[in-house]
């Protein structure tokens, strides 16, 4: 090999294996003082393009689990809310079977009526004073809104929240008019539709009773959510100084006999025997009987909507009946002459049908059972237990709006479920994105150290190495001096 001083071969090698150990002795240390295998896109690029995806999937996943935190939140604001007020509806129903009472004195009933709005009015301000973050949640103007709770564009929960103004929700009824008192079947056969939740057809035949229409009416409710009731009321009038004997059939299959005798006067005292005289079959037939609001004939009712049939068997022909319907409004129909010596006579019932929904009848091809029409909704805001059919009215309109807040606060409960649901699954989502991101971008400590004892060790060789063969070329000058 020539013996040559202008080029150091071996100090070019040492000089290269030296930078070649503190590129790398450098690398060690930038992994080990950040905690990052990946510090820069040359460290592992397309690490980093892999890594920075599962950056942007964990961040929005962790601020979508934030999000949903935030309507679980929402939705608890909302819930506590209506809570107070299915608080409030249920004191007011328990006033109104309060009111309803025959005990109570027109003032007890105002007094009663005074709370009862009191209460109403709380309600109303509950629902237009919920809010949260500056938002509406009760008054209508929520309406539907989004939750974002993913990481990407459409991964949302819908939440929707109905107007809990008291003149917006309570009861929606369709009511039948009873059809006039009759000798012969009042419905023709027929059928009509109930369109609620979903539509169903009900069928009539000529020998049904309010009662027993509104059993088909109630089979059908799990499919419309409409529920019906029916009531039969008739009015019957007699001649004052009349001895009457009477056969009644309603709920019993065979006839009971009511004999009485009308006073002289048609007032309270002329027809209490013949009050006391029906409500003493009451048992069998399910008729009771009352004084009309004049005091001049009695109100006969049976409440489960069955026909109330009377059979004029006495004597004198002067001794006649007059019946006549009473519909929902307590309106009297037109009447009917029962005539002595086996006149008789059939008073059919009204039914109401009612629902926290708007439902509507439709299709209708029968006569005197039902008639199309929309449903009216008789609001919380109009409650009135000042008078007795107030009371009742109350009842249904209160049952109704407790269906309402139950159903809003019911879906609230599930949507939270929901969302606690969702969080979860985020966290799990984020925390294994999270590893799998950690096993491309963070540093492997035990071996980086591995690497940085290597490193140093072969900086001190290198170095020392590296002085060595700087001092190669001396070598020279042991030749120059021989």
């Amino acid at each position: 090999m020539a013996a040559v001083i202008s080029t150091n071969i071996a100090s070019l090698n040492a000089q290269r294996n030296l930078n070649s150990s503190q590129s790398a002795l450098s690398t060690s240390l930038q992994r080990l003082s950040s905690g990052l295998r990946i510090n820069s896109a040359k460290d592992d690029a397309a690490g980093l393009a892999i890594s920075e995806r599962f950056t942007s999937q964990i961040r929005g996943l962790d601020q979508a689990r934030r999000n949903a935190n935030d309507g679980v939140s929402l939705l608890q604001t909302a819930e506590g809310s209506l809570a107070s007020t299915g608080d409030i509806l249920q004191r007011v129903r328990e006033l109104a079977v309060q009111s309803s009472n025959a005990t109570n004195s027109a003032g007890d009933r105002k007094a009663i009526q005074a709370e009862v709005g009191q209460l109403l009015s709380e309600a109303d301000r509950i629902s237009q004073t919920s809010e949260f973050n500056g938002m509406k949640l009760l008054d209508g103007s929520f309406g539907t809104a989004s939750f974002q709770v993913g990481a990407n564009a459409g991964q949302t929960i819908q939440a929707t929240t109905a107007n809990f103004r008291t003149n917006n929700y309570g009861n929606n009824e369709v009511g039948t008019t009873a059809p006039a008192t009759t000798t012969g079947a009042a419905y023709t056969a027929g059928s009509f539709s109930i369109q609620g939740l979903q539509s169903a057809t009900l069928n009539v035949g000529t020998g049904d009773t309010a009662q027993t229409l509104a059993a088909s009416i109630n089979g059908a409710t799990e499919k419309t959510g409409v529920a019906a009731s029916a009531k039969t009321e008739e009015s019957a009038k007699f001649i004052a100084n009349g001895v009457y004997s009477l056969a009644l059939t309603s709920d019993n299959g065979t006839a009971a006999n009511v004999t009485f005798t009308v006073g002289a006067s048609l007032n309270a005292s002329g027809l209490a025997s013949a009050v006391s005289a029906f409500n003493d079959v009451s048992a069998s037939t399910g008729v009771t009987a009352k004084l009309n609001s004049s005091n001049d004939g009695l109100i006969l009712t049976n409440a489960a909507g069955n026909n109330i049939t009377l059979a004029n068997n006495s004597t004198n022909v002067a001794h006649t009946v007059t019946a006549a319907a009473i519909n929902g409004a307590g309106t009297v129909g037109t009447p009917a002459t029962i005539a002595a010596s086996g006149g008789t006579a059939t008073t059919m019932g009204y039914i109401s049908m009612n629902s926290d929904k708007g439902f509507s009848i439709g299709n209708v091809t029968t006569t005197n059972a039902v008639v199309a029409a929309g449903a009216t909704l008789n609001t919380v805001a109009g409650i009135d237990v000042s008078t007795v059919k107030g009371s009742n009215d109350a009842l249904k309109i209160l049952d109704s709006a407790l269906s309402s807040v139950n159903s809003q606060r019911a879906s609230f409960g599930a949507l939270q479920s929901r969302f606690e649901t969702a969080v979860s699954n985020l966290q799990s989502t984020s925390e294994n994105l999270s590893a799998s991101r950690s096993r491309i971008q963070d540093t492997d400590f035990a071996a980086e150290t591995a690497k940085l004892t290597r490193g140093q060790i072969l900086q001190q060789a290198g170095t020392a190495m590296l002085a060595q063969a700087n001092s190669l070329p001396k070598g020279v000058l042991s030749l120059l001096q021989s």
